[in-house]
């Protein structure tokens, strides 16, 4: 390895960890303080901006440790700066996880967080509406590529400073990014959650995919189900989260 490369790789990881490795010899500290404070300071700020809510539940310690500890030991696969907040992610779900002093929501909020931030970036768009189908059961309804189908074991979506439920309590949410280019979420239940489910995933039409879940159910008659299932693709239309029918 030649000398530059040796000096590269000092520098480098007295970047992701000055606490644990020295600067290259021969430069002034605080030249090199002047990089450790532009490394750390810009990654920092940008992973705040994403989970200003997980930031806001933590002590300066607490947070500053976990954003130190995810520079020095994530390898990162992107060399985008944008996406650094997915890196973050990947790093809490896949190497961190929970850890004593954590809350017990503390991934499913992260994640949460990060979907608002991956739709409102998200190079998709939404398909033209077009008219709404006279026989809404005989059409197949196309959920926007701009939709994320979420089930939590804590309500994400109310937890602030002020509330942090230590106890499981399922949220199921549908996150979108409507036809004015707005993020929102919308609080549904286990049908609705199934029903987006398999229209994400299969090309059917509304009838075949209540008469799927009216199976998985054990109804023999499926009207219940059907006049429930209109009444909601109405709505998740008028949303935007159903983008289309073909």
């Amino acid at each position: 390895m030649k000398t530059f490369q040796q000096t590269q790789l000092a520098f480098a990881q007295h970047m992701r960890a000055p606490h644990e490795y020295p600067a290259p010899a021969g430069i002034e500290d605080r030249r090199v303080g002047i990089y450790r404070e532009l490394v750390y300071n810009n990654i920092e700020s940008l992973i705040a901006t994403v989970f200003p809510v997980l930031r806001s539940l933590l002590s300066d310690s607490h947070w500053h440790s976990m954003v130190q500890d995810f520079i020095q030991h994530h390898e990162c696969k992107t060399p985008y700066f944008l996406e650094i907040s997915e890196e973050f992610l990947h790093y809490l779900v896949q190497e961190r996880g929970v850890r004593e002093g954590d809350p017990p929501f503390l991934l499913e909020l992260a994640h949460y967080e990060w979907i608002e931030l991956a739709l409102d970036v998200s190079e998709d768009s939404i398909p033209p509406a077009g008219d709404l189908p006279a026989d809404l059961m005989a059409a197949k309804p196309r959920v926007s590529p701009l939709v994320a189908v979420l089930a939590y074991q804590y309500p994400v979506h109310k937890i602030s400073p002020q509330y942090q439920p230590q106890l499981p309590e399922p949220a199921y949410l549908v996150v979108y990014r409507n036809r004015a280019d707005k993020v929102c979420f919308m609080e549904t239940n286990p049908l609705t959650q199934r029903l987006l489910s398999l229209l994400q995933s299969r090309s059917d039409t509304l009838a075949d995919v209540v008469a799927t879940i009216a199976k998985e159910l054990g109804h023999q008659d499926n009207s219940d189900l059907a006049a429930s299932a209109l009444e909601r693709i109405t709505h998740l239309c008028n949303a935007g989260v159903i983008s289309h029918f073909e």
